[in-house]
């Protein structure tokens, strides 16, 4: 798939000012600092279209950007939350929850994880989550440029054998890197599989 179009829509605070549901959506989430931002920016061959901040946590809202004309990236804040509120960490959990359950037109969940590190049961809670919920998903492990090949390896391992007894079949996994570009193209080919 080319990205020929990338553009910022809107950011959500609530349900009811996210975007119509006319486009499917491909929705990104992740423990804070996981590379999301900086991912979608890859995906969309735009630097600046997602906004990459030090700070975790800094997504707050839910971000739609359409790509083509065609279909949205949406960025939801992440969970942990990192030096946010424990007030605000309860609204942001309602935002995530409330767009995850409700949207018609959602195509799939990407769900981030860190493959640096073992897994944390912060990303394993999601995951169960959201398998719970019957939403489609796949899991994208990031950074894998951050440590050795065989770390990496052994991390996902470790996170794909924690969850297994939850599934039936397994969810699909990605690996991905900013850096090298690895998995960009895997990611935009489910994309254009879901949108024809």
């Amino acid at each position: 798939m080319k990205i020929t179009s990338a553009v910022f829509n809107a950011s959500a605070t609530d349900l009811s000012s996210c975007l119509d549901e006319a486009l499917p959506e491909f929705a990104f989430i992740g423990r804070s600092n996981v590379g999301k931002s900086t991912l979608l920016n890859t995906l969309a061959g735009k630097r600046d279209l997602a906004r990459v901040s030090d700070t975790p946590g800094f997504t707050k809202m839910i971000n739609f950007f359409t790509i083509n004309h065609k279909w949205r990236l949406v960025d939801l804040p992440g969970y942990g939350f990192a030096k946010v509120a424990k007030s605000d960490r309860a609204k942001f959990s309602q935002l995530i929850e409330a767009y995850l359950l409700s949207r018609k037109n959602l195509a799939c969940v990407f769900v981030l994880i860190d493959s640096s590190i073992k897994p944390l049961a912060i990303d394993l809670d999601f995951v169960q989550w959201i398998g719970n919920a019957g939403k489609p998903f796949a899991l994208v492990f990031t950074k894998t440029d951050k440590v050795k090949a065989g770390k990496a390896s052994e991390n996902i391992e470790l996170f794909m054998g924690a969850i297994a007894s939850w599934f039936v079949d397994p969810p699909e996994i990605f690996t991905t890197s900013c850096k090298t570009k690895e998995g960009v193209r895997e990611l935009l080919g489910v994309i254009a599989s879901c949108v024809a």
